[in-house]
């Protein structure tokens, strides 16, 4: 062997031992670390968010964040042409501003002006452009979509539930791969715990962070969980009393068309054929009660979509929720619901209720349902599954731990497709509901080859 050759294969054996050494070592989680003023408003728009109004055909939100120099803000908008200048059609509307001083809430410890606007007398299924801030900062030109007046015209949405924990560090994937799979999703809807701790800037910062454009271009529709309340001060703590973040009112620009002192927590939107309703789980449950018997007495749409965070039919053990399902499940056996989309659990369980005397002549039992309850998680904190639905009238039909999971729900005319896939774009759960001519629902069970219902155990320390 010659001198060249033979240095040649030491070479190749120092890098091949050099690579098996290096894939050989065991990662050991490390939390990142953020600078305080990481999360800080500047005079630049930031936390740009979409929300729809009660009728998305025609009314749409903005909202975002400046610092406390920024007093004046406003937005334009315009019909959105394959032109560059399509900016010149349009118009310009000035910002609604509200000051969140919230220097003396732990956590909080932030000054910041939150402006808004709200696009009213849009065009249905229309295409819009639109940009905000002050006049001197301004934010890109993002795109959304109203929502089309016609009858029975194909749409999708998303559905997550808790992203909680790890927000920036995993629930960025999980976000980022639902709209590369649904890219024409037409909203979102958060089912809760969006952030851990509820005044907190930095976990807000991670949420929008996470997000980036697509909370600018992909309205949400978030109700809140119990992480989104905690006590703002020492005298709050010490009554053992809760506030909603200070932070949800300001950020979000949601339909007011809840009961008095539930205001953008409860609200409630008509998209297309589709009631969409939020519920607020963590107080005043015989309020709204009252208040959802009417707004489903006088419903003119075809499908009823909910959602809240505390499950009616738990995922895990220990969690159940036996004085809500006793008060509102009545109400949702009554007027016909046809989804209940559910968050709290940290894991996965699909399943449903038997429809009572609902039944269409000629048709299985077992292939009628009434409201379908889905219990669903987005971000890296995981539970192990439990609970037992059949005890409580329900038949659990699908489960999943230790998986970070978002839904796909696509709605055309008489059939809702349900899809449930993983942060890796794996299809993992799927069926369809078929509703007849009396309004009750024929449910389809998709097959679906995906990862199996209990995956292995959890190898990163996630927080309790």
């Amino acid at each position: 062997m010659s001198r060249l050759v033979f240095r040649h294969f030491l070479f190749v054996l120092f890098l091949s031992q050099a690579f098996t050494a290096v894939s050989q070592t065991k990662i050991e989680y490390q939390e990142p670390k953020f600078r305080q003023s990481w999360s800080k408003p500047s005079e630049h728009p930031d936390r740009i968010v979409l929300n729809f109004g009660q009728n998305p055909g025609k009314e749409v939100n903005v909202t975002w964040r400046t610092d406390s120099t920024v007093t004046q803000a406003k937005a334009q908008i315009a019909i959105a042409t394959a032109a560059p200048r399509f900016w010149k059609n349009g118009q310009e509307l000035p910002a609604k501003t509200e000051v969140l001083d919230a220097r003396q809430v732990k956590d909080a410890e932030v000054l910041a002006h939150y402006h808004s606007v709200e696009f009213r007398d849009l065009l249905p299924d229309t295409v819009y452009a639109y940009r905000v801030g002050d006049g001197e900062h301004w934010s890109e030109w993002f795109q959304f979509t109203t929502a089309s007046e016609t009858a029975g015209d194909r749409f999708s949405f998303l559905y997550v539930g808790d992203a909680q924990n790890y927000v920036l560090e995993l629930w960025s994937r999980l976000i980022r791969e639902g709209f590369r799979t649904a890219p024409d999703a037409k909203f979102f809807i958060h089912a809760g715990d969006l952030i851990n701790i509820a005044h907190r800037e930095q976990e807000w910062h991670e949420w929008f962070t996470a997000g980036g454009f697509i909370h600018s271009m992909i309205p949400s529709f978030p109700t809140p969980g119990n992480h989104e309340y905690r006590a703002k001060n020492q005298e709050e703590s010490d009554k053992k009393e809760r506030s909603l973040a200070v932070q949800w009112r300001p950020q979000f620009t949601l339909p007011m068309n809840g009961p008095e002192g539930l205001e953008e927590t409860v609200y409630y939107m008509d998209y297309q054929d589709v009631r969409v309703i939020s519920l607020n789980s963590n107080k005043d449950h015989e309020v709204q009660a009252v208040w959802l018997e009417e707004v489903l007495k006088n419903n003119p749409q075809k499908w009823v979509i909910l959602t809240y965070h505390h499950p009616m039919f738990s995922a895990s053990n220990g969690r159940d929720n036996e004085e809500l399902r006793a008060l509102w499940k009545p109400i949702f056996d009554k007027y016909r619901v046809d989804l209940a989309l559910q968050g709290h659990d940290h894991a996965y369980a699909r399943g449903r209720v038997s429809p009572g005397e609902n039944v269409m002549d000629g048709v299985n039992l077992k292939d009628q349902t009434g409201t379908v309850y889905v219990v669903s998680v987005s971000g890296g904190k995981m539970y192990d599954i439990g609970d037992d639905w059949t005890a409580k009238g329900g038949q659990r039909d699908r489960i999943a731990e230790n998986t970070q999971l978002f839904q796909v729900i696509t709605v055309e005319g008489d059939r809702l497709k349900y899809e449930s896939y993983t942060a890796v774009g794996e299809l993992y759960d799927a069926f369809d509901l078929v509703k007849g001519e009396d309004g009750t629902n024929q449910f389809v069970e998709l097959r679906v080859n995906a990862v199996p219902e209990k995956t292995h155990q959890n190898t990163v320390p996630y927080k309790d």
